[in-house]
Formats: C-alpha cells, structure tokens, sequence
C-alpha cells in the first residue's frame, strides 16, 4: 500500500465515522415515546395478531387477543402494520407526539377477485352422466348411502379446512400460547386428589364386580 492510498483510507475511515456519530447523535435527541392502542377493522371489530413493525429500528410487536398492542418508539419512526387478510398500512409517529401516547389504527380487508371459471357441458352428456349414478332411491328420495356414520365421520375427518378455519385456527393457537406463556403447568398425574378419587373408583368397581359374582 503506497502512502497516497494509506491517508485516502484514513479520510474516508474518518468521513464514514463523522457520519455514525452524527445520525447516533440525531437519534439521541430523538424523544422515546410508548405508543400503545388497538387495532380495528372497517366494522370496529379488534384485530388480534396484527403485526407492527418499524423497519429501520429492527423492532416490533403483536396485537393481544383484544387488539391491544404496546411499542417503544421514537419520534418520527414509520411503522408497518400488516396482518393477514387485510391491506397494510403505515403510521409516522408526530413530531408532537406526549410521552405516552394513544392510538387507534384501522384496517381494511384485502379482497381478491379471482377471474371466473365457466365449466360448459353438454346436454346429452350430463343426462348420460346422471343416468350412470344409479343412485339407490327410498321413497324420501334421499341416498342410504350417503347418511351412513361411518361414512361422514370420514368426510369429517378427511375434509381440508379453508382459509377462514386456517385463520380461526391460527389466531386460537396464538391467543393460548400468549396466554399460557407465564402460566405454571401442572401435571395432573401429582394431583393427590386425583390419585384418592381414582382409587375409590377402583374400590367401587372390583366391589360392584364382586357382587355380580
């Protein structure tokens, strides 16, 4: 390394460290603020699970169950505020924002229209088709065969669900898991109320047997 390339890097070291220490400066000055608030939809409903994130600090938070959320921000941080179903949204906290400061978002549901799919067939080949069911009629006119148990407890349980269960589903498992995070779990195999209760059990039923005998 020559001595010309040796002080261009130590100029342009120190320029990058002149930059660092005026935008840490500028962050310094900026005021913290605990930004706290719900969550809606266009009909007023709270959304749990909505997600908020302010890009440029690296930090985030999750509505509750009821649609509450709670963020450390400061002054003039962008957040982005996305939830699935729903279109995302932005919110730049104010320059004159109080030190604890109150909001409510609201979000608009994301629809997407999918093209049409016509499904054309002709009419003899649809009367061919259900002449070819033979489907075993009573006089109710409805099929045996498809009120038989064994028969919808499998559609029951082979039935995929859709997307609106998908969610139902996954909003249920997060509210749990929020709400059991802090909670003890208790075995209830070291409950020695259970242990008495089963061992009278035990007693009533080798007693009863007995009897019969």
């Amino acid at each position: 390394m020559t001595v010309r390339n040796f002080y261009f890097f130590l100029v342009l070291l120190f320029c990058v460290a002149l930059l660092n220490s005026q935008e840490a400066s500028a962050q310094a000055k900026r005021r913290v603020i605990q930004l706290s608030g719900f969550v809606t939809d266009t009909t007023g409903a709270f959304l749990p699970g909505v997600n908020l994130y302010v890009p440029k600090a690296g930090r985030g938070t999750s509505t509750s169950r009821n649609g509450f959320f709670s963020l450390p921000v400061l002054v003039g941080d962008s957040l982005t505020i996305t939830c699935i179903g729903y279109r995302p949204q932005s919110y730049t906290v104010p320059d004159d924002a109080k030190e604890f400061t109150s909001v409510l978002l609201e979000m608009s549901e994301d629809y997407q229209i999918l093209p049409p799919v016509y499904v054309m067939q002709t009419e003899e080949l649809f009367k061919e088709a259900v002449l070819a069911l033979n489907i075993p009629l009573d006089n109710t006119g409805i099929d045996p065969k498809s009120m038989n148990a064994e028969l919808m407890a499998l559609m029951v349980k082979t039935t995929p669900m859709d997307g609106n269960a998908n969610y139902r589903y996954y909003i249920e498992q997060f509210s749990t898991s929020a709400e059991n995070k802090f909670h003890p779990i208790y075995n209830p195999f070291l409950n020695p109320l259970n242990w008495v209760k089963f061992i009278k059990d035990m007693k009533k039923k080798k007693k009863a047997a007995e009897n019969r005998n």
